[in-house]
């Protein structure tokens, strides 16, 4: 288990719950390592091949928010706090990222979910 998750029993009740007191190391790497993959320009490979999107981000750092919100709200994990789909969350914010420097989506990608682009 998780150093972050502790597990306790609610007085009466039978069923046992879960309380995160932190992010997982799991969460906390895939943040880390999304990060370096923007950093690098590196993020989405091969989707973002040939289109450098730094200046656009550099222009306007809100996009640089949505960019990460994208990958954290498709970001799931599982009942230990550890990531289950680390790189469709990358590749979902990777195709927002390739409609916004380009202005269409890519072809076959289904369009973002408003859930998906939420900023909370």
């Amino acid at each position: 288990m998780s150093p972050n998750v502790r597990r306790f029993v609610m007085p009466a009740a039978p069923t046992v719950h879960v309380v995160v007191t932190g992010l997982s190391h799991g969460a906390s790497g895939a943040l880390r390592r999304f990060a370096g993959w923007v950093a690098r320009g590196s993020v989405g490979h091969p989707l973002l091949d040939g289109i450098d999107y730094w200046d656009d981000l550099r222009d306007s750092p809100s996009q640089m928010e949505t960019l990460f919100a994208i990958f954290a709200n498709v970001l799931e994990l599982d009942d230990e706090g550890e990531p289950v789909n680390e790189k469709y969350a990358e590749h979902r914010a990777a195709v927002w990222l390739y409609q916004y420097c380009t202005g269409s989506a890519p072809d076959g990608e289904p369009s973002l979910e408003s859930w998906e682009v939420e900023l909370y």
